[in-house]
This record gives structure tokens, C-alpha cells and sequence, in this order.
């Protein structure tokens, strides 16, 4: 019988701990184990209970080892189910000692706790007081008998799953030959089947990232940079900084957060993806080829040079060493004084007649052309040739072309660049005098060389 009882704790221990696998949410399970008494009292004699129920001496059976094990599972609302085992061995029959007589018993409880230890604070955060009934069988030696049972007791808890458990249970029989008795209790309690698992102290069924350690304050999920805002909603979670920038830093504390910075280090403008603009020009200084000096971005940030000071670029320059106006794009102004200088001398350029020859005494009058024209060598101009109306007209207009291409000729051949100048005939069209006078008719064969302007 002493074999049997061993083997019988011992299976209810492996029972117990093997519903460990069996794990359910919020630690639903809970096992208890440690000593019991049993007093056999006269449990009849009413008026009496008051005075003997604590006789410990007198009437309590104590096992001084393990002697009981039950294991219980929640099943919501404050209520659990569960089976208990228990042996003890019997010497003291109310005031009666007996030779030690073996004592067995198997009970189911059903179990209700009047308070939930994880949802209170103080005092009933660890004191949890339950009541009990439940029905089971107990043995006397060889003698069984069926029993109800009723108790209460307590847990006091030392953490969220370990705890120190008292009970006291009445035990009535249904056999005349087994009596009705106390059982009081004391042991552990231990809670488990609440499933974490990433180990972060907060059950699955409550943890947002179950399978990452986090923090309580943000439903299990983690805060790796430790910013105080969890990785989820932070944009930058392993780099600490404020909410403002939704966790990302702003190492050089210009309001744009690293991640949106494309210069991280250094203060600048958000215009400018977080980047300095020493100058001033809408270049950032990384790609602004002259950092301290204002320019346009289609010189690189560099201003444009304008050698001759005139305030026209040189690019835009047609005379960039020789300082001149805007209307003539940078180039001095030719006056009005050069020009007609330079149409009297075109006017005396004298050509055999009837033909295109130049005569050779208009020599010295086309080289001082030539010297203006390379004086002012920016400027384009056209050679126009006249006639008067003597002839016809045809005749005339071939002429008049024929010598104008004459001037040109000769003046590129003497050093005129050939893209300065054009040349055209305008033949009798154009007469600036009467050709009805041979005064007049001398005054329209003429070359006028005129400015072009642009």
C-alpha cells in the first residue's frame, strides 16, 4: 500500500508537470503541492468544532513530507476545475490513538476566486481568497467511502505565478463506516500556461509584435533606439530622436531630420534638402563650384565674367576686352559721325565706265574703309550699289550688283573677316538725286556701305 501511495504522487506530479506542453493563454493552470492534515474529530459534535478545530496535538494527522497534489485549470469568470491526491498516515482517531493506519484520497473540486491577483492593486494583488466544493473518494486503510466537499482558503502570492496556498475542506462521508473529517492544506502554488514567446514577460494573446521582445508601455512591441516611440510607428527605429521627426535624429539641429537631410552634419535649408547656401545663390555649397560667391546655376554657382566692365557678360559679349552697350551687345557704339565718314568715303569709289573695274586712284579711299571697318571689327555691313536711269533697267541692276560685289572683294582681299560683310545691287530704284541732271545722275552711281544692325 506504501508503494502504491508513492507511485500514486508521483503520477500526479508528472500529470501536473507535463500540462506544462499543454499551455493555454494568461496561465489558466495552476498545480499545488505540499502538506495536509487530517482531523477526525468527532465532526457531529457541533458545539465542540469551535474549540478543537485548531487542536493540532490532540487530533491532526501530519505527514511530514510531500503529501498532497492538484493541479486545476481556469475556465473563466473566477471559476476552476480541477483533481487533487492526497496521503497521510492516520494515528490519532479524534481523542483515539490507532495503531498508523493508511489514509488515500482522489478529489475533484471546482474551484471559485473571488478576486483576479493581476487586475488589483495593494493588498488584493497578492491575498486571494477562493472557496471550493467538489466530490472525490477517500480510503482508511482498505476501507472507501464516496465524499462531499466543501472548503475555503487562500492564495498569497509572491509573484504573478508563484504563491504560498492554505485551505481547510470538510470532507462528509456517504458510509457510516468511514467518518466525516477536516482536511486542512498548506503548500505552493505555482500558475503557468500563459504562452510569451519572444520571453518579453507579456502573454501572446495581449503582445502586439508576440514575436519580438518589447516593452508593456507599447502592447509588447519594441523600442530599439529607446526614443519612446516604438518601432512601428518610428521611421528611423534605430536611431534615436524626437516625435516631431517621427524618431529620426537632426544631427546638425536644422529641422530636417537625418533621413531627409542630404547634408546630415551640416545646418542648412530645407529648400535645399537640408543643405548651406553660403552665397546666397539657390546652390547648394556641395555643388556650388563658388560656394562664397553668388552666381547662376548654369555657371555651377560661379558668377559670370565680364573682363571688360561693362556690365554685359561675356557670354553675351560680342566685344568682351572693349567695354560698350547693351544695344550694340557689348560692343562700343559705331556714331553717326563713323558712319557718314565712312559712306563718303564708299561714295568716291570710282569704276570704269559702264563697268565693274575699280579704278586704280579709289585705292587709298578703300584702304582707309578697310582701316574702319577693322577698327570696329564686331560690326557687319552691306555693300549696296546704285545707278542712275540711263540704260535699262535690267542693265542696271546687274551692274549695280557687279560693282557692289567689287567693294566686298577687295576689301576681303585686303583683310576684312568675309562674315562681316554682304553685298547686293538695288540697279536705278533707290536715287537719292534727279537723274535728269547729269549732277543728279552722278550723285545715284554711288556703293553705300551701311552698319547692320542686329
Amino acid at each position: 500500500m506504501k508503494q502504491l501511495s508513492r507511485l500514486f504522487v508521483v503520477g500526479l506530479l508528472v500529470l501536473g508537470f507535463n500540462s506544462l506542453q499543454a499551455q493555454d493563454e494568461d496561465n489558466p493552470w495552476q498545480i499545488s503541492f505540499g502538506v495536509n492534515a487530517v482531523d477526525f474529530y468527532p465532526t457531529s459534535d457541533l458545539s465542540s468544532w469551535g474549540n478543537e478545530y485548531f487542536n493540532v496535538n490532540d487530533h491532526w494527522n501530519i505527514l511530514p513530507s510531500l503529501s498532497y497534489v492538484g493541479i486545476s485549470r481556469s475556465i473563466g469568470d473566477g471559476l476552476s476545475v480541477g483533481v487533487r491526491g492526497s496521503i497521510n498516515r492516520i494515528d490519532k482517531f479524534g481523542d483515539v490513538e490507532v495503531p498508523d493506519l493508511s489514509y488515500y484520497g482522489l478529489d475533484g473540486t471546482i474551484k471559485y476566486n473571488f478576486i483576479n491577483p493581476n487586475d488589483m492593486e495593494g493588498f488584493f494583488s497578492v491575498v486571494d481568497p477562493f472557496v471550493e466544493i467538489g466530490g472525490g473518494y477517500t480510503w482508511v486503510s482498505d476501507i472507501g467511502a464516496g465524499t462531499v466537499n466543501g472548503g475555503v482558503g487562500m492564495n498569497v502570492w509572491f509573484s504573478e505565478q508563484v504563491g504560498l496556498t492554505l485551505q481547510s475542506s470538510y470532507k462528509h462521508s456517504f458510509e457510516d463506516y468511514l467518518n466525516s473529517h477536516f482536511q486542512h492544506m498548506l503548500g505552493i502554488a505555482i500558475k503557468f500556461g500563459g504562452t510569451d514567446t519572444d520571453g518579453d514577460g507579456i502573454y501572446d494573446k495581449d503582445d502586439a509584435c508576440p514575436e519580438v521582445p518589447g516593452l508593456e508601455i507599447f502592447n509588447g512591441c519594441p523600442d530599439s533606439d529607446g526614443d519612446g516611440i516604438e518601432d512601428s510607428k518610428d521611421r528611423c527605429p534605430n536611431d534615436a530622436g524626437p516625435k516631431e521627426f517621427n524618431g529620426c535624429p537632426d544631427s546638425d539641429g536644422d529641422g530636417i531630420p537625418d533621413i531627409d537631410d542630404a547634408c546630415p552634419n551640416e545646418a542648412g535649408l530645407a529648400e535645399l534638402n537640408g543643405c548651406p547656401d553660403a552665397d546666397g545663390d539657390g546652390i547648394a555649397d556641395k555643388d556650388d563650384e563658388c560656394p562664397n560667391e553668388a552666381g547662376p546655376a548654369e555657371n555651377n554657382g560661379c558668377p559670370w565674367p565680364d573682363k571688360d566692365g561693362d556690365g554685359i557678360y561675356d557670354k553675351d559679349d560680342l566685344c568682351p576686352d572693349v567695354p560698350g552697350v547693351v544695344a550694340n551687345r557689348g560692343c562700343p557704339e559705331i556714331t553717326e559721325a563713323v558712319r557718314k565718314t565712312l559712306n563718303d568715303y564708299a561714295k568716291t569709289i570710282l569704276f570704269d565706265t559702264g563697268k565693274a573695274s575699280i579704278k586704280e586712284r579709289s585705292a587709298e579711299v578703300l584702304q582707309n574703309i578697310v582701316g574702319i571697318l577693322n577698327e570696329y571689327s564686331w560690326a557687319k555691313f552691306t555693300i549696296d550699289g546704285h545707278t542712275d536711269s540711263v540704260g535699262s533697267e535690267s542693265l542696271n541692276q546687274k551692274l549695280s550688283e557687279e560693282r557692289a560685289y567689287s567693294v566686298m572683294n577687295y576689301l576681303i582681299e585686303n583683310g576684312v573677316a568675309s562674315n562681316r560683310l554682304k553685298a547686293a545691287g538695288y540697279g536705278e530704284s533707290r536715287p537719292i538725286a534727279d537723274n535728269k541732271t547729269s549732277s543728279g545722275r552722278k550723285t545715284n552711281r554711288r556703293v553705300e556701305i551701311n552698319l547692320v544692325k542686329e
